[in-house]
């Protein structure tokens, strides 16, 4: 084991998973609680200025570092270091259930109001603009990356010899595997839950169909998994003989997991898309019907015309 990783010693159950345990370089946890408390400083300087901030966005942002710093910070991050299930819960925690919660959150809304009109603020504008215009930006959400890195994250890691490397390599490739599921998971889901600015907005029905295309990868993957005859990872057959644990039922529960665990949060993404299209449509029409109250519907109006000359017979079909 690295030097700088906390194993646990006792057999694995839900107290032990919830024990407080941290690790010695607990990175991800810290992380999280810095992203909370920008964004409390955020929504409070907008609540001194007199401008309101929607609190079940603070409330699901905030649940969303809640849980990024529980189930990378508790003992349950020690499992993960020795048990596919774990582990493979843990991925699909930080790329299916933390982005969803950070990006319904829209903190990049609320940088941009909060940011002082000083030096400092212009300086996060003009980044922030800079970030919506560069082709850097517009490649990163783009399907044709995110799709492909999602894929790689999955199939890529453990169908090659990539996930034995990686988390061969201490603490370091496994706390940086974990950054990269994090960092996936958030730019996947920034074109399906659009709460802030985007590069390259998409359109709802391209959403839909990332929202199936999501499920159905975790599903495929997850059959491979529990149909594999041999451990796909050596790091995870070195549990303690104590625990009891059969390593190859124990891989058969992490296809398990990876299956059942990509549909909730894909079927609540597709909700929201949908929520949000149908109050789109609704906010497009009641703008049309009020250009109707005020000029007319001059499409209307042409087709009748049509219609009277045609009847006339001052045109023909």
């Amino acid at each position: 084991m690295a030097d700088f990783t906390w194993v646990p010693t006792k057999a694995p159950s839900i107290e032990t998973f919830l024990g407080f345990e941290l690790q010695p370089i607990p990175v991800i946890p810290v992380l999280a609680g810095i992203l909370a408390l920008f964004y409390i400083i955020g929504w409070i300087r907008l609540a001194i200025r007199g401008r309101r901030w929607p609190v079940w966005r603070g409330v699901l942002f905030l649940l969303g570092c809640l849980l990024l710093a529980a189930v990378m910070g508790l003992a349950i991050e020690g499992y993960g270091q020795v048990m596919f299930s774990v582990f493979m819960f843990q991925q699909m925690t930080l790329m299916m259930a933390v982005p969803p919660l950070l990006l319904l959150g829209a903190p990049g809304t609320l940088l941009l109001r909060s940011s002082p009109r000083n030096l400092p603020g212009r300086i996060v504008l003009k980044l922030a603009i800079f970030g919506l215009r560069s082709w850097v930006g517009k490649v990163v959400v783009h399907p044709l990356f995110s799709i492909p890195l999602f894929l790689v994250l999955f199939y890529g890691l453990y169908l090659s010899n990539a996930a034995n490397f990686v988390l061969s390599s201490g603490i370091g490739g496994h706390i940086g595997l974990e950054l990269v599921f994090l960092f996936t998971g958030i730019i996947f889901n920034a074109t399906l839950i659009p709460a802030d600015p985007l590069p390259v907005p998409e359109s709802h029905v391209v959403r839909i169909f990332h929202s199936f295309l999501e499920a159905g990868l975790h599903a495929f993957f997850g059959v491979i998994v529990m149909m594999a005859t041999l451990p796909l990872v050596d790091r995870f057959t070195q549990m303690p003989a104590s625990w009891g644990i059969d390593v190859m039922e124990d891989q058969k529960l992490a296809g398990g997991i990876a299956w059942a665990y990509g549909e909730g949060p894909a079927v609540a993404i597709l909700l929201v898309v949908l929520i949000t299209w149908s109050r789109q449509e609704s906010k497009n029409n009641a703008v049309r019907d009020r250009e109707v109250a005020l000029h007319g519907d001059k499409d209307l109006d042409a087709y009748n015309e049509y219609l009277k000359a045609l009847n006339r017979g001052e045109v023909t079909i």
